[in-house]
Order: structure tokens, then sequence, then C-alpha cells
């Protein structure tokens, strides 16, 4: 299993990749410097994010500063004349992603990112998006050519130490459970299936992970959004899992929020802090699109949050499941 020494706290570079709006080059590098000076000191990125834009970025405002690098493979980067807000990215780089988890295609990726990245290794390698929900009828394919091709060539590259730990990182608990018990991983990150919204990786996954010895991380700690702000009156502009949020989950956030706001703690504070409560999740996560946003999110970390809230936030979620 890995030896990569995961901090608490980690940095997701979607934003960067203009997710959902534009950020300037020089937003982005001011952005990963604050987060550089805050002492974080391991980031997480994908070619996915803005098409190659977020490791360009990432890579540069780095230069050869000591940090922890994640990045992803599963999809080619090829060019393309579209513009426009493509995949949830604007005024993106001019390529198209296309699924790839075939061993040529995983090792074409790696070397790409380290290119975008200007570094010569990451530490960890994850292939990207596996599983039912992202693919449908096209899953068993691409999970079969990540089992038969894809998962040796990573394993290849830990085993030439070209790279630490590699793992998968994914928004669905099944594909994770399902390539647990054909291949050795030695990290999953996981995104929005351990937060104060949806709890479902609680009853099997977490611990699946700890009896494996699986380091556990875990993104979108705020569900995509609605758990980043107190003041969620506006429920036109909420946005979970990738799209706007439906009108249950956004009364559940309003009544997590409105009983934060009786402990005095703000809601993201919570959502930061609660998978970071369970032991066995090794690293959490979060994406921050400015350095105002660094700053917020280092706040969060540390406001202290009354044992007494974090029962009443149990009592909700268990009331909602029985």
């Amino acid at each position: 299993m890995s030896g990569v020494a995961l901090p608490p706290l980690g940095i997701g570079t979607a934003a960067i990749g203009n997710l959902y709006k534009p950020v300037s080059d020089a937003v982005a590098r001011a952005t990963i410097r604050e987060a550089l000076d805050a002492g974080i000191t391991y980031f997480d990125t994908a070619p996915h994010y803005g098409f190659g834009l977020a490791e360009r970025r990432l890579g540069e405002a780095l230069g050869d500063a000591p940090v922890l690098l994640s990045t992803k493979v599963g999809r080619l980067l090829e060019p393309t004349q579209a513009g426009g807000e493509r995949h949830g990215f604007v005024d993106a780089d001019p390529f198209e992603p296309r699924f790839d988890y075939s061993a040529d295609g995983i090792l074409r990726s790696h070397q790409s990112s380290l290119t975008r990245l200007r570094r010569d290794r990451v530490d960890i390698l994850l292939a990207h998006d596996l599983g039912r929900l992202t693919h449908g009828e096209d899953h068993p394919r691409h999970a079969r050519a990540f089992l038969d091709g894809g998962y040796r060539a990573m394993r290849d590259l830990k085993d030439a130490g070209a790279i630490d730990a590699i793992g998968i990182g994914v928004n669905e608990i099944d594909i994770c459970l399902e390539l647990m018990r054909e291949v050795e991983l030695d990290v999953i990150l996981l995104a929005g299936r351990y937060t104060l919204l949806d709890r479902s990786a609680a009853a099997s996954l977490v611990p699946e992970c700890a009896r494996r010895g699986v380091q556990l991380i875990i993104g979108g700690p705020y569900n995509s959004g609605i758990l980043a702000q107190s003041d969620l009156s506006g429920a036109h502009a909420l946005r979970y899992d990738y799209a706007r949020a439906p009108d249950d989950l956004i009364a559940r956030a309003r009544a997590l929020a409105a009983q934060c706001a009786r402990f005095g703690v703000a809601l993201p504070a919570a959502a930061l802090q609660f998978p970071l409560r369970d032991s066995r999740v090794a690293t959490v996560i979060a994406g921050v699109a400015n350095p105002g946003e660094v700053r917020e999110l280092i706040a969060r970390a540390e406001a202290p949050v009354p044992e007494g809230l974090w029962a009443t936030l149990t009592e909700i979620d268990q009331g909602v499941n029985e």
C-alpha cells in the first residue's frame, strides 16, 4: 500500500480551470501562491479541469515548490475549435476530452500532465470518473479497459518509482467497492458522498477502505456549492452535484444552516470539518477560485465547532433517513 503522508487539508483546482466562471491567469497564480503561503502542501488536479488549463496554471504557479500532487488519467485531450462553456468549464483551453482507460491512454495522459505541470513526477495518479452513473451503458467497456490494461500501466509506473500511489478519483461508491474486489488500490478520492448532506459512504465504503488500508480522500465537501455559504436564500443559484440543487436538498441544507447558526458556526465551516471528524478519512480537499477563498478555507478549517452541534446535525440526518 501507499506510503504517501497526506495532510488533513488540500486544495482542488477545478475552479482555476474556469469551472462555471472564468478566472484570470493572474488570479489563478495568486490563488495558488496564497495557498502555499498558508501552508497548504497538497494540490489535486486533472486534465479534465479546463481541458488542461488547471494543470498548466498550477504548474506555472507552483514552480519547484515541494508539494504533494495528484492528477488523474482516463481522458485524453484532443484539439477542438469549439468555444464557450463546455462540460461546465468556461473559456477553457481548446481541447475536447475523450475517455480512454487503456494502458496506452493512461501512459499518454500521465506524460501530457507532467508536461503541463512542468514536473518530472506527480505523487498520486488517479483513474478519473469510472462508474456506471458516469458512463451508463459504456461502463462495462470502460471498466474492462481499465482492468485489462490501464490499471497495469498505473502499477508499472508505481513499481518503476515514477509515482508513489495509485487509485481512483470518482463520485460513485459502487465503482469503489467493485474495483477494490478486483485490484489493489492505495488511494480513493471520493467526491460528494461523505458530506453533511450525503453520508452514503459511511455505511460501506469508509469501513471497507479502513479494512483494506486504502487511504480515503474526501472531495466536494460543499457538494458543488450548496454547503459553501450560510445564506441559502437564493435557491436558483444553489448547486448540488454540478447541477441546480433540488428543492428537498435545499430544504435540508437550510435546516443544517439554521442549526449551525444557533451554535454560532458558519455552515461551510461545519461542512468542511465534518469528514475529518472520522479518523478513517485521510484528507479533505476543497476548491478555491481566488486568494480570498483560500483565506476563508483556512478560517473554516480552524473554526471551533461545539460538540453539541455535531450531535444535532447527526439527529437531523438520522431523521431524514428513518
